[in-house]
């Protein structure tokens, strides 16, 4: 029983005083007669939290805490809950849900290269797949590469079908702008198992691995991206056609490689994370550092410039 439920059994009266009830109960008197006081210092941090609460509604009293620290603000995170359950603030995600992809019978499927491996650096391990966003004009498909180490997005595409030229397209794209990595890892999807995919890989001397039969979590990096897409952008804003979407993930993306911490490592940053381990872009930090990390007025005069 918490010490909430035993204060409110608590009922002074003339046969038994509060003190004995306590002693029964086992609840300390202090407990008892505390009442939590709201001081100056709280409304402020409550005035922040609502700040950040109100800009990244799917941010949990961890985030936001990590958050007010970038701010300059040393708060304990249990601190940040208190105050945010005061207020009846919560994160809008619900908990994370797993899809599986079916296998095509038809194409051979490679085995599963990552169990027991070892990953540590950048453009070791690509992971990619495919999901749907429902727009009211219809279905579209979401393709990307995601780097398995930093968690960096290295290339996105948004196309009306699901063929493989579109993932031929981004994986082509990203190893021209990145390098190429040692593994890229899929589930077995008929664009991954198929002779265009297939072909594309072997061009580059890639090692190809595939999950095994409904096992997503195998693919769990790009499986958890999608998650944070859904529920931290799209279901948030629901954009009404391709171009809206189009332009909402391109800052959605930067955002999350440039800003968003990430608590499976380390609470960094992708892009810090996959610059400082990355063997092909040490050469030239400098320049993809600026590609990879476009400032907010950048990002508006592209957007800008594509809407006229």
């Amino acid at each position: 029983m918490s010490v909430k439920e035993k204060r409110s059994l608590i009922c002074p009266n003339k046969n038994m005083s509060a003190l004995r009830q306590c002693d029964l109960l086992g609840l300390e008197r202090s407990s008892y007669y505390y009442t939590a006081k709201e001081t100056e210092h709280d409304t402020e941090l409550m005035n922040e939290i609502m700040d950040i609460w109100v800009e990244y509604p799917f941010y949990g009293y961890r985030r936001i805490t990590d958050e007010l620290t970038d701010r300059g603000m040393q708060i304990n995170h249990k601190r940040v809950l208190r105050l945010m359950k005061l207020m009846g603030l919560r994160s809008t995600l619900p908990k994370p849900r797993m899809n599986t992809s079916l296998a095509n019978k038809e194409d051979p499927v490679r085995p599963y290269l990552l169990k027991g491996l070892t990953i540590n650096r950048a453009n070791q391990v690509w992971a990619t797949d495919i999901t749907y966003i429902k727009l009211p004009t219809g279905m579209t498909y979401l393709f990307a590469l995601i780097d398995w180490h930093s968690r960096f997005v290295v290339g996105w595409k948004l196309a009306n079908t699901m063929e493989a030229c579109h993932a031929v397209e981004v994986l082509e794209k990203a190893i021209k702008r990145y390098g190429k990595p040692e593994i890229v890892n899929a589930d077995q999807g008929s664009q991954f198992t198929g002779e265009d995919w297939i072909k594309a890989l072997e061009a580059h001397k890639i090692q190809i691995s595939h999950d095994g039969v409904g096992r997503c979590i195998d693919n769990i990096r790009i499986e958890r991206l999608w998650w944070s897409i859904k529920y931290e952008h799209v279901h948030l804003y629901c954009h009404k056609t391709l171009w809206e979407l189009e332009k909402g993930l391109e800052t959605y993306l930067t955002f999350y490689n440039t800003k968003r911490r990430h608590q499976g490592i380390n609470k960094m940053r992708p892009i810090d994370l996959y610059l400082a381990t990355s063997r092909e872009i040490n050469a030239c930090r400098e320049n993809v550092f600026v590609e990879l990390c476009p400032t907010p007025r950048d990002i508006c005069r592209n957007n800008l410039l594509v809407g006229v």
